[in-house]
Parts: C-alpha cells; sequence; structure tokens
C-alpha cells in the first residue's frame, strides 16, 4: 500500500520545497498587487519610500528600521487580504465574526502605517531637524 493510499501524500523536502513555496508566494505577491488597491498603493509608497530612505538614513540601524517599516505594511495588508478572502469564500450572509475577523485585519495595517509614519518622522526629526 503506497503513501496515497493511506490518505497521504510525502511533501517536498529540500531545494525542491524551497523552490516550489517560492514560487507560490510569487504567485501570492502577483494576486495581491493585481486583486488588491490597498496592496498596490502601499506597493507603490513603498517603491519611492525604500529608495528615499538611503538618502534620509544616517546609519545601518536606521535604513533597516525605514525599510522594514515599508515592508511590515505590505506584509500586515497580505495577511489583512488573506483574512478577507476566507471571509469572503465561508459565505455571503452577515456574521458578526466574519465582521470583525475583517475589522481586526484592517485595523493591523492602521497600526503598522501610524508605525511606519511614527519612525519615519522620528528618523527624519533626529537627522534634518
Amino acid at each position: 500500500m503506497s503513501d496515497s493510499d493511506k490518505g497521504f501524500t510525502a511533501k517536498n523536502t529540500g531545494f525542491k520545497r524551497f523552490y516550489y513555496a517560492s514560487i507560490y508566494s510569487w504567485q501570492g505577491l502577483k494576486a495581491a498587487y493585481a486583486q488588491e488597491p490597498a496592496f498596490r498603493y502601499e506597493a507603490w509608497g513603498s517603491a519611492v519610500l525604500i529608495p528615499l530612505s538611503f538618502f534620509v538614513a544616517q546609519s545601518p540601524m536606521q535604513l533597516a528600521a525605514l525599510i522594514c517599516t515599508c515592508l511590515l505594511v505590505l506584509a500586515f495588508e497580505l495577511v489583512n487580504s488573506a483574512i478577507e478572502a476566507v471571509v469572503d469564500r465561508a459565505g455571503t450572509e452577515f456574521h458578526e465574526l466574519a465582521g470583525l475577523a475583517k475589522d481586526l485585519g484592517s485595523a493591523v495595517v492602521m497600526v503598522a502605517l501610524i508605525m511606519g509614519a511614527l519612525i519615519w518622522g522620528a528618523v527624519i526629526y533626529e537627522n534634518f531637524l
């Protein structure tokens, strides 16, 4: 009796797993960019802010903080989009917990944006004002 006959399949390991995980990740990024306007706006903002961070930062730690805030916003927007997709897939009828899940996902993105604004503001204040 093979593994597939027992109800499970063998998972890829090593480089093969990394290869397929990378493909799936790129598919996710492309889907988010194509289907999620908020992700597109934040991606374009990051495309401006990340190169700008090389001129604003005056230390490697500042550079890392500025870039990481941009990436953090993108990461949380991806999580928010995933939550929304799962909730929408679960059903079209209103449920209080579904609304709460979507609101909480949105709140995470807002908190990340506030964190980014605070860090960028602090670095600009420290270096230029």
